[in-house]
């Protein structure tokens, strides 16, 4: 897929007048990147100006949701600002031994280097009847601080590693990656968490439900790739 022509053929998972919906694969940006494999830049070298409504990780395959009109954009990044757009990833962690649903409560803050970390000490975090969380008190003020929530269902254990059905309900930068690690079930193949990784990261965007520019309510669906499935070992997408 080296032209937005090839992209745009190969990826578009939904399309009206307003909105584009593309299947990401992992290893491109959705912009910011001075390359070929930046999206909004591609698309603009060949005369489609795209307004992404949302980001996912270069690391990360899967839903990302553009404007095709910048009067689309400012609906389109109310919703998510709303919390009014259902978000659905899969991940494999490099573990097992989750319980069948889980709630992370944990804040993020941003540390040395601009790194993403929870603004706590790991051994203030707590699980109680699945939820992960830190007492106030433990929570440094001294840095701004950003209430963030995971939900996330277990899907299948595999041999060493778990599928899991994760829903960010705020959308932090690196929110799951981070969540998931710093309870000590980190994403196979993060290069946040995992020197010289040899697998690709296992975290996918497979669902977007969000109000279209049309008026309708839609739900779009990205089916993870045969890389993504590898990492499972036993354990099956459903």
């Amino acid at each position: 897929m080296s032209t937005w022509a090839d992209m745009r053929a190969a990826r578009t998972l939904y399309e009206d007048d307003g909105a584009l919906v593309l299947d990401k694969p992992i290893g491109w940006s959705v912009m910011g990147e001075r390359h070929d494999t930046d999206i909004v830049r591609i698309a603009a070298h060949d005369g489609e100006k795209l307004w992404p409504a949302h980001r996912i990780d270069k690391v990360t395959s899967g839903i990302v949701l553009f404007a095709k009109q910048l009067e689309a954009h400012g609906d389109l990044t109310r919703q998510f600002n709303r919390r009014t757009v259902e978000k659905s990833y899969l991940a494999v962690t490099g573990t097992t031994g989750l319980p069948a649903e889980g709630r992370i409560e944990l804040p993020l803050s941003v540390g040395r280097k601009n790194r993403v970390r929870i603004a706590a000490p790991r051994e203030a975090i707590t699980v109680v009847d699945g939820v992960w969380s830190v007492p106030e008190d433990a929570v440094d003020s001294s840095k701004d601080v950003y209430p963030s929530t995971t939900t996330f269902t277990t899907l299948e254990s595999g041999e060493g590693t778990t599928l899991l059905a994760v829903h960010p309900l705020t959308g932090r930068r690196h929110q799951i990656r981070v969540h998931l690690a710093w309870i000590g079930h980190a994403l196979v193949g993060d290069p946040l968490f995992e020197k010289n990784p040899t697998t690709r990261t296992g975290l996918h965007a497979h669902r977007l439900t969000f109000d279209a520019p049309d008026g309708q309510r839609r739900t779009v669906t990205a089916e993870p790739d045969e890389e993504f499935r590898a990492l499972l070992g036993t354990a099956r997408v459903t």
